[in-house]
Order: structure tokens, then sequence, then C-alpha cells
């Protein structure tokens, strides 16, 4: 029988059977392992009031901290949201997360 990937699109290996989460996007129930996770980083203030919280508080140069929001999405909701991208079939064989970092530091030396 043909495979299309090889972890079966999971990530459960030995353990049989795996708990549901809920989707945030549609509310769909998806296999823990399955779901496509991502954290959603936003500050806990509005951006109109931050100038105003900044310029009362007592403490110079404080900085106001964030919500750090775990998203959990089914694949159809991820891929619709262009969160995951569709890959060829030589593309899934990589396994490799793409580096987010490496990006921004070469910006950083190119403008410098």
């Amino acid at each position: 029988m043909t495979v299309k990937r090889r972890n079966h699109g999971r990530n459960k290996k030995n353990c049989g059977h795996v708990r549901f989460v809920r989707c945030s996007n549609c509310g769909r129930c998806v296999p823990k392992d399955k779901a496509v996770k991502r954290f959603l980083v936003r500050n806990m203030v509005e951006t109109a009031a931050i100038r105003d919280i900044q310029e009362a508080s007592a403490i110079e140069d404080y900085r106001l901290p964030k919500l750090y929001i775990k998203m959990q999405y089914c694949i159809s909701c991820a891929i619709h949201a262009h969160i995951v991208r569709v890959r060829s079939t030589q593309g899934r064989r990589i396994r490799e997360n793409p580096q987010k970092l490496r990006r921004q530091q070469q910006q950083a030396q190119k403008s410098n």
C-alpha cells in the first residue's frame, strides 16, 4: 500500500490512543498529536493604551508582559489559513523545520 507520509501525519508512534483536542478555528475534534500547534503572541494591552501606560508608570523602561496563547488547528484550517503549506512529494521528505531566525539575522546584517 502506498504511503503519503512516513509518520502517517501523526506523532504517535507507540502510544496507541491519543486524546482529542478541539480546533481553535472550527471546533473539530483532532488527535492531539496530529493537530498543528502554534503560539499566538499578543500584547496584554491594546496599542492605543500602551503609550499612556508607559508615561504613567513609575519604572522607566518597563516592558509590558505579553499573552502567549496556544492555538491548535485541524489540518484543513491550518492549510486554509496558510499556517502550513502543501508540499510536493520531494518536499515532504524534508523533515527539518524552516529556519525563521536566520532570515531575520540576515536582514539585520544587510541593513548595518
